[in-house]
């Protein structure tokens, strides 16, 4: 059963690895349950503690995906309109793919900055904070799956080596 719960793990970490950068797969919380399923080998040396922290960041970093591109609008003095936009670019970017998840939030932040009567400069500035968020995000999501990877690799090579 150790087998195919650390099969199980390393697909889904690596599938965590790729939600970081593809936005339609949630990332942080498939590299956790990769976590949870190495903690239930026998074995494994995976913590309470580790999980609840591992839990706890992954929750975070969840949650800052889907607030950061309106925070970082009203970061660059966008208006309200900009944060409600970046926000509903992003909900509404979801039914387009990868690409309408990356270019939501864009086009929300400059459509609702417009909307407010900004310049088309100012509008593409505040937008630009939107996309930034969204890179930033990415790259803490690319490591929590990164260290959950490494986690498992280091526990599999340590149960494998026990088994035999």
């Amino acid at each position: 059963m150790d087998i195919l719960y650390i099969v199980l793990a390393f697909i889904l970490a690596f599938i965590g690895i790729l939600g970081s950068v593809v936005p339609v797969l949630p990332g942080p919380p498939l590299s956790y349950v990769a976590l949870l399923l190495l903690y239930f080998c026998n074995g494994a040396e995976v913590s309470v503690t580790t999980l609840v922290i591992m839990g706890v960041v992954m929750a975070v970093i969840t949650i800052v995906d889907y607030i950061a591109p309106a925070w970082m609008t009203k970061l660059k003095g966008g208006s309200k309109s900009a944060s409600n936009g970046a926000i509903v670019g992003t909900i509404v970017g979801l039914f387009f793919g990868p690409v309408g998840v990356i270019v939501g939030p864009f086009l929300g932040a400059f459509i609702g900055e417009i909307i407010a009567n900004s310049s088309k400069g100012k509008a593409f500035n505040v937008a630009l904070m939107s996309f930034l968020a969204f890179i930033l995000t990415s790259g803490v999501k690319l490591i929590y799956g990164i260290a959950v990877m490494v986690m498992l690799i280091i526990e599999a090579i340590d149960i494998f080596a026990a088994m035999f």
